[in-house]
């Protein structure tokens, strides 16, 4: 029984790759073909990874496993926080520090300052500082919270990561990949397919395909965990809880794959929004290597002369 319709793909945008004057050649095998100038992703292939990623995922969480989500541009930010808290899973949804995995031990620290900062807040001994101290110490938590709040109760490396966009979080890719950590991501045609352990070919700017993926993974976790998919994983990431009791809880049936028609189709391309990339300054615990290879420009794809799936 599939994870995920093909219909819910389509209809979530997760087919819509960029423009074809901004893609990667090594995404070719992944395309179905070219239309007014976008490239359309084969969602079979986008099934087929999905289903792939779903079943390492959901080993995962029987060996009580952590699964890191990623995703700091902005159609991703509030899913990724909203998904990963519902299973009680690490996030960072701001941006990325530089040796968050590759320099772990100082980042620790740093969450260490965190937790110290917080429960002086709960217990009330900030309010009996000097009011200037209390003002700095306040604003150095709230700087703390921003960057590190997703990953405070993170005690050690994860087992994996799943990442929305490696172009924008090649730091974080390349860091998992140094520390042989499996990396599970949406990869859309700007991206290299080479540097994912678990490549799910899709549309990484729209909110609905970010949505629909990361909530199939969320869902594999918790059910790998025996959890039902509404409930919330009981565990500190640090200990590892007890297997819950009672039956494990059965998938809801997949609906019926249907084929939607040209005007269902038409509204879905109307939808969909493309962010153009943008560079942002990192902030580096540990200096980390930058890819600096050549960006091949253009190319010629040789489309199939089968129908587009609308």
């Amino acid at each position: 029984m599939p994870v995920v319709t093909r219909r819910e793909l389509l209809e979530a945008g997760v087919h819509f790759g960029h423009q074809t004057r901004r893609w990667n050649p090594k995404m070719q095998r992944y395309l179905f073909g070219e239309r007014s100038g976008i490239y359309i992703i084969d969602l079979e292939q986008s099934l087929s990874g999905l289903e792939e990623a779903h079943a390492f995922v959901q080993g995962l969480g029987r060996r009580r496993g952590i699964v890191l989500f990623i995703g700091t541009k902005k159609q991703a930010q509030e899913v990724v926080s909203g998904y990963a808290t519902r299973i009680n899973m690490p996030f960072v949804n701001n941006r990325w520090l530089g040796g968050m995995l590759t320099n772990f031990s100082t980042i620790r620290g740093r969450l260490l300052r965190l937790r110290e900062l917080g429960e002086m807040e709960e217990t009330g001994a900030m309010e009996r500082l000097p009011k200037k101290e209390a003002i700095r110490l306040r604003h150095e938590r709230e700087k703390l919270e921003r960057n590190l709040g997703g990953i405070q109760n993170l005690e050690r490396l994860p087992d994996a990561i799943f990442v929305i966009d490696t172009k924008k979080e090649h730091i974080a890719v390349t860091e998992a990949r140094k520390l042989n950590i499996p990396v599970i991501a949406i990869v859309d045609t700007n991206c290299d397919p080479d540097e994912v352990d678990y490549v799910i070919p899709g549309n990484d700017d729209a909110i609905r395909a970010v949505s629909l993926v990361t909530r199939v993974l969320a869902d594999a976790l918790a059910e790998g965990y025996g959890m039902a998919k509404d409930d919330v994983i009981e565990r500190s990431t640090a200990q590892a809880p007890p297997v819950p009791s009672g039956p494990r809880p059965q998938a809801a049936p997949a609906a019926v794959d249907e084929t939607p028609s040209a005007e269902e189709a038409a509204a879905i391309a109307a939808t969909t929004v493309f962010e153009p990339d943008v560079a942002e300054p990192e902030i580096v615990a540990e200096p980390t290597e930058e890819r600096t290879g050549g960006k091949r420009r253009g190319g010629n794809l040789r489309c199939r002369t089968s129908r587009l799936p609308w």
